[in-house]
């Protein structure tokens, strides 16, 4: 068995390569990525790669179809994953997420490939409180990353067959602990606060309503996606992925971190203007289809592995909204340094 995972060097790529690797200890696994976050290790132990039996550094946006020679499952994360990042960078965003996705697509299919996982969004959705969204509900999305999963969805529909089995995973907000963290996710965000200032800002008005899912569920539901046969869901699947259970919303999110830490306040912003990404998702469909792959981490167990988490790495970043840990951070720390250019390809320092 031969997998290759595009994107595998972000937060969520770690947890699916050990996913992977535990369940499959004989397949090839091959990981393909720019290397934007490579550096950013959270873990104090070895790195998660050394679980691959290769990794290829490249961009999607130049990806070589010969890669596909002998695969049989493409798991595709590679994205600007990042809403700030995504609006600053609309066009690049549009070009990794969206374009580069079909293309390679495209190329697994022709080379056949069995089976594609494609990690999509809930934001999708985008405003839709009144209700929790189905598959089938009306899409909203209202940043550059959620139009690119939509796009992304609506032409990979045109690709799946007997042949060619597509699954694209509709998941809720990542959360938790990973070899490659990222702080600009609200759980994330509110524990790294709670531990560095005894505070979480919370910079909406706190009603605004997200699902969530640890990334270590959307590793085993990313395996379930590659495992799935083509009568449980079709040639072409779009589930809703994460848990009834996690709909909350955000000033709820923040109390829980607070209950689990001592002496941390909670500051909500009344006056900030309405947070229009606020949306409740029904998975019921995800549950039935994959009763055995449900998510098997609740609130507290992520925060108290974050904390655990934050405090084996010494984390005391009082300035953690501007540094490492944040994404578009490190997207400007590359293009001041001119590693990458404003396209975000990476450039070629040794001309």
């Amino acid at each position: 068995m031969k997998i290759l995972i595009t994107g595998n060097l972000g937060y969520v790529g770690p947890g699916v390569i050990k996913e992977f690797r535990k369940h499959y200890p004989h397949a090839e696994l091959i990981g393909y990525d720019c290397g934007y976050f490579m550096l950013q290790n959270t873990t104090n132990l070895i790195s998660p790669e050394i679980y691959l039996d290769k990794q290829i550094f490249g961009d999607v946006r130049d990806f070589d179809p010969s890669l596909l020679e002998g695969v049989d499952t493409v798991v595709s994360l590679a994205a600007i994953s990042n809403d700030p990042i995504g609006n600053k960078f609309e066009e690049p965003t549009l070009a990794i997420n969206y374009h580069s996705t079909i293309n390679i697509a495209k190329a697994a299919k022709a080379a056949g490939v069995k089976n594609f996982v494609f990690a999509s969004s809930c934001s999708v959705y985008g405003f839709a409180s009144d209700v929790p969204r189905t598959e089938d509900s009306e899409l909203n999305p209202l940043t550059a990353y959620a139009k690119s999963k939509v796009y992304s969805e609506n032409d990979l529909a045109l690709l799946a067959d007997d042949n060619f089995k597509i699954t694209c995973l509709r998941f809720a907000t990542a959360c938790g602990m990973s070899d490659r963290l990222r702080l600009d996710l609200v759980i994330n965000d509110f524990v790294a606060g709670a531990i560095v200032n005894n505070k979480i800002e919370i910079l909406s008005d706190g009603t605004p309503w997200r699902p969530l899912i640890n990334v270590l569920d959307m590793a085993r539901a990313i395996r379930w996606a590659h495992e799935r046969e083509i009568s449980n869901g079709g040639t072409f699947l779009i589930v809703n992925t994460g848990s009834n259970h996690w709909n909350y919303q955000v000033e709820e999110l923040a109390f829980a971190v607070q209950e689990l830490l001592e002496d941390v306040d909670v500051s909500i912003n009344q006056n900030a203007a309405p947070d229009k990404r606020s949306y409740r998702v029904n998975f019921d469909l995800f549950e039935k289809l994959a009763p055995n792959h449900q998510p098997k981490h609740d609130l507290k167990i992520t925060v108290r592995e974050l904390i655990l988490g934050l405090h084996s790495i010494d984390f005391k970043d009082i300035n953690y909204r501007n540094a490492k840990l944040i994404r578009l951070y490190i997207i400007n720390q590359l293009l001041e340094s001119k590693c990458i250019n404003p396209n975000l390809y990476v450039n070629n320092l040794l001309k």
